[in-house]
């Protein structure tokens, strides 16, 4: 099994607070019999009695190493493996790539992030790290 990310209790800790329940730590899906994916988290979140529940798996990512984009190029590639992994296993549950809000501000408004967002159609969720919220969803 993977190593938890830097920030992992950070953001379940968040979505707890938000109202998730964490279902899954990790979230681990088989791909076939010889592959298993590990997605850091699976939350579940009652929306209203007559809309049922929303099912969510969030891979967590702290952009801390030495070069942010290739941080990112590996973030997005896995973002978009697991989204095709979660498509065909488990399709009612959405996506979320989770990064720190300091790393948004700061790196998440250059142009070639935001077309590699949108082209990619990339879900996300900004997280605060000494508050332990979510700051911002991005569907």
């Amino acid at each position: 099994m993977p190593a938890k990310d830097t920030y992992h209790q950070v953001v379940k800790r968040a979505l707890e607070k938000a109202g998730w329940l964490i279902t899954h730590d990790p979230l681990v899906i088989q791909v076939d019999q010889r592959k298993n994916v590990y997605i850091d988290l699976g939350a579940k979140h009652l929306l209203s009695a007559e809309k049922g529940e929303q099912k969510i798996a969030v891979e967590i990512k702290s952009f801390i190493g030495k070069s942010f984009n290739v941080e990112f190029y590996t973030a997005l590639g896995q973002f978009i493996t697991y989204r095709g992994i979660l498509a065909e296993k488990e399709p009612e549950r959405k996506l979320y790539l989770a990064i720190p809000r300091i790393i948004y501000k700061n790196q998440f408004q250059a142009r070639f992030i935001e077309l590699a967002i949108q082209n990619s159609l990339l879900k996300y969720l900004v997280y605060d790290i000494d508050a332990e919220s979510i700051y911002l969803w991005q569907n």
